[in-house]
């Protein structure tokens, strides 16, 4: 068998486990409690670890079958400054200063909006948090966006809140988040991937995606709002100022820190020793700061960093559906495909086949944003966000088939943006 076949054969495998890791959570807990076997299963039952435990799977294989130059020599040609970063901007932007400026400027605008409108408290701040939130993250990248939002979103979900309920929210940071990034040529993994290789500036993303971007979020936080305004009022909790004093300085020394760490994204070199560097001043000022989240941020990085690997042996069956359809064809696909593979992948795939048309290009970028809250690996900021809110589901593990579900109307809101008003 060859290393494409293999290749493709476990990525479907992987694909396969994460929509089943509620399966691995039950087994877990018919083993004895702290046994090996407990704890493997346990590990099996995190979505995080399902990419990178079977790319790991193969890079074994692979090493058996043609040695390891063949290994070494594939790993040394792929990209992994995206899981770098991710890791970086993740553990930043969950600090308790960064934390503290978000949660001052959603009680700021939640305030001032109460004023003029009158309206619950509660519907007006969870109606600004998703939808200022998820497009913050077009200037702070949505790694950052979601972890910030994932983070006040937890303050305001109670540990008795119903299931349902809670695969909405979900869905709906999702998708918003998703699409939230596309405002920008650099904060959305799916487009900061192919806009050097495509030439696209931020001039040719905001004037492309901007106006179907910002209708899709405000859309959907609207009609969520109003469908579910009393469960919001009854199960969630309000966001209460925070009592800790945190200096100003702090404060700008941890947004400065993020800043240049976004401006460098390009650059593992340089962000990698700025982060270093933001380390020592977490030690420095250590009595305003929570745990830094080392756990959350390897986790997700590697999840990441398992897509990258799988990417090139899949490019043989990807590349025939691209190139064979038209532009709205291509966006429907697009956005299906999404759901099954990291959207980042997708583009960068489609960044590989020198045919696409320019219109081709927007409707695959298009589908890939929209598509990005329809399951757990089709956006990578996602495991950012679950990893934040997983001790809020049963057994702390994502049921991808209800995940999907609750996405689909919310996407579909999407759809009808891009279809109407996008350019392709």
């Amino acid at each position: 068998m060859s290393i494409e076949k293999l290749g493709t054969i476990l990525f479907f495998i992987a694909l396969i486990h994460c929509f089943s890791v509620t399966v691995f959570a039950k087994l877990a807990h018919r083993f004895q409690k702290d046994s090996a076997a407990e704890a493997f299963f346990h590990l099996m039952s995190e979505v995080e670890i399902v990419f990178g435990f079977w790319a790991f799977i193969l890079l074994v294989s692979w090493f058996f079958i043609e040695g390891a130059d063949a290994v070494i020599k594939h790993q040394q040609s792929l990209n992994m400054t995206e899981p770098l970063f991710i890791f970086c901007i993740m553990i930043l932007a969950s600090t308790r200063p960064i934390i503290t400026v978000a949660r001052i400027a959603i009680l700021k605008v939640s305030n001032f909006l109460a004023k003029i409108i009158p309206v619950d408290s509660k519907l007006i701040q969870f109606f600004v948090l998703l939808s200022l939130g998820p497009l913050l993250g077009s200037l702070i990248t949505e790694p950052a966006a979601i972890t910030l939002v994932a983070l006040l979103l937890y303050r305001m979900i109670p540990d008795n809140i119903s299931e349902n309920f809670l695969y909405a929210i979900l869905a709906l940071l999702f998708v918003n988040i998703s699409i939230g990034g596309g405002l920008t040529h650099f904060a959305a993994p799916p487009i900061l991937i192919v806009a050097s290789v495509w030439g696209w500036s931020l001039k040719d993303v905001f004037i492309s995606l901007g106006e179907p971007v910002l209708l899709a979020v405000f859309l959907n936080i609207t009609l969520f709002v109003l469908i579910f305004k009393n469960k919001i009022k009854s199960e969630l909790k309000i966001i209460e100022a925070d009592h800790y004093p945190m200096p100003f300085w702090v404060m700008l020394s941890h947004i400065l820190f993020l800043a240049l760490i976004v401006a460098t994204g390009h650059h593992p070199q340089v962000f990698m020793g700025l982060f270093l560097i933001f380390i020592g001043l977490t030690t420095v000022t250590k009595n305003y700061q929570d745990g830094l989240k080392f756990k959350e941020g390897l986790l997700v990085a590697f999840f990441l960093g398992g897509l990258i690997v799988f990417g090139p042996f899949q490019r043989w069956w990807l590349e025939p559906i691209l190139t064979a359809l038209n532009q709205k064809t291509l966006y429907f696909a697009a956005t299906a495909l999404t759901g099954i593979t990291d959207n980042a992948a997708l583009t960068y795939l489609g960044s590989q086949v020198p045919s696409l048309s320019e219109l081709s290009k927007w409707a695959l970028v298009s589908g890939a944003i929209s598509g990005g809250g329809l399951s757990i690996l089709a956006n990578a900021p996602n495991p950012a966000g679950f990893a934040i809110l997983s001790s809020k589901f049963p057994d702390k593990s994502l049921n991808a088939f209800k995940l999907f579900l609750a996405a689909v109307p919310l996407t579909i809101i999407v759809m009808i943006s891009f279809l109407m008003i996008g350019h392709f």
